[in-house]
């Protein structure tokens, strides 16, 4: 029987293995923590009962990701819950750019920019079930809808800063600006409006969705699907050289590129091991999880129902907070995100204390505390939000690469998304997924399509490892 293992239960890792097991082979799937999940585990990290996502938390990508929906999670347990309103930036003046599901009710809240709105993301939006695959894939190959991928990727070159120039409304401009940034990157580099483009049109879609019970749900689901054809699992073992890995037809990597220069070493051809050990990392995420009182009192309205919350002004100040994280520098206002999860998922809850996420963008391998700094931003629109927190646990650049490796120096893209990582990933080839060994493939969110619970990059890596089989996909 052709066998695989995958080194890395990230989802990614643990997607690419059900895959592989549906497709016949036998799978064996390592894990140096504890716990296979990765960035998508949760925890009750303050009260007993209050449920917190260590990491990735909202997921408008994942409910569309053909992956996940070819493995059928929702018979494993897998339930999608949204919020009234996926996402709200407030502004100073008490306004706000608000984030519906529906484009057209989005724009008509957007006043004198909801005609450019809706032309910027309606028909990517409604055509996202057919783009999915080709927008979260691999850039060099030929797509299977083109015209559609030309239509969403014309204005992605655009530095998001520049496309914020479409808006003439502070809170249209501040919206766009807020989503952008979930890339890490300065808005004023070019292609620094791909990945909003694409959040915007999955979330459209499908809806800012978190999972019922935690995004370890996500990863249940997936364990369950390997596990269901014949998969197996190991907790507790971390490869630090190759020859630790178990002789098999093809290996699926759940690593970044310097992970996998440091275990493979001279094994690597040399231009391979270069590319892996030049491979550039990201900003850092520093963050505080809450347990609140009565939620929090925001001052404006709709970010009460909200499940996302943007705390970063308007866009010259979001511009500029990213612009110094890349450099190295901490803002005095950070860009912050929040999540109310529980809002669509009230099980998260205990009573009405309930887990309130935060995070915010810090430098690469930031070692200072920036708690106070984040605190700040949720008073500045939300008075009195101090006296309702219970309890909190920081969560620091340090910490998250203590618990993954992947997560260097607190970045959890895990790696910068400069233009040749955002198109190519680590390195420029053909086969993005390909280490250059034969039968090893990379399948952590160092390939394409990047970071994200969506389960693509072990998708592709395992569809690169079927062909180099000569096995039909499954």
């Amino acid at each position: 029987m052709t066998s695989a293992v995958v080194v890395g239960g990230g989802p990614n890792g643990l997607a690419g293995a059900a895959l592989l097991a549906i497709a016949g082979l036998r799978v064996t799937l390592l894990e140096a923590a504890d716990e296979v999940g990765g960035g998508i585990r949760s925890h009750e990290a303050i009260l007993p009962g209050l449920l917190h996502d260590h990491c990735s938390a909202v997921h408008p990508m994942a409910v569309t990701s053909p992956a996940l929906r070819s493995l059928d999670l929702e018979r494993h347990g897998l339930r999608w819950r949204l919020p009234d309103i996926d996402c709200v930036h407030p502004l100073d003046d008490g306004s706000a750019g608000v984030l519906l599901r529906s484009v057209e009710e989005t724009a008509r809240g957007l006043g004198a920019d909801g005609r450019r709105y809706r032309a910027l993301v309606e028909p990517s939006a409604r055509h996202w079930d057919a783009l999915a695959e080709d927008v979260m894939g691999p850039l060099l190959r030929i797509p299977s809808h083109p015209l559609l991928l030309a239509r969403f990727g014309l204005p992605t070159p655009l530095p998001a800063a520049v496309l914020a120039r479409l808006f003439t409304t502070p809170r249209a401009r501040a919206l766009w600006a807020g989503v952008a940034a979930h890339a890490f990157r300065p808005l004023s580099h070019p292609f620094s409006s791909a990945i909003g483009l694409g959040i915007l049109a999955a979330g459209h879609a499908a809806g800012w969705a978190v999972a019922e019970g935690g995004s370890q749900s996500i990863v249940r689901g997936l364990e369950s699907a390997l596990r269901e054809h014949g998969g197996v699992i190991h907790t507790g073992v971390r490869i630090t050289d190759a020859a630790q890995i178990p002789p098999a037809d093809v290996t699926l990597l759940d690593l970044d590129p310097g992970q996998i220069a440091a275990v493979y070493g001279d094994r690597l051809p040399p231009r391979v091991r270069t590319a892996y050990r030049r491979f550039r990392r990201g900003p850092g995420a520093f963050k505080v999880d809450l347990a609140v009182e009565g939620g929090v009192p925001w001052t404006n309205e709709p970010a009460r129902r909200a499940g996302t919350v943007h705390l970063g002004g308007p866009l010259a100040d979001v511009v500029r907070a990213e612009k110094d994280v890349a450099a190295g520098r901490m803002p005095e206002r950070p860009f912050v995100l929040v999540g109310q999860q529980y809002l669509a998922d009230p099980s998260r809850s205990a009573g009405d204390v309930h887990p309130v996420w935060t995070y915010a963008h810090v430098p690469y391998g930031y070692d200072g505390d920036a708690t106070e700094a984040i605190l700040r931003q949720l008073e500045r629109w939300a008075p009195g939000v101090r006296e309702r927190v219970l309890g909190l646990r920081v969560t620091r650049p340090a910490d998250f690469a203590g618990a993954n490796a992947n997560f260097a120096g607190g970045d959890i893209l895990t790696g910068a998304k400069t233009v040749p990582q955002l198109l190519l990933g680590a390195r420029p080839a053909l086969d993005p997924y390909s280490t250059g060994l034969p039968g090893v493939f990379l399948c952590s969110a160092a390939a394409p399509p990047g970071p994200g619970a969506h389960g693509m990059c072990g998708a592709g890596a395992a569809a690169s490892a079927l062909r180099h089989l000569g096995i039909r996909a499954a």
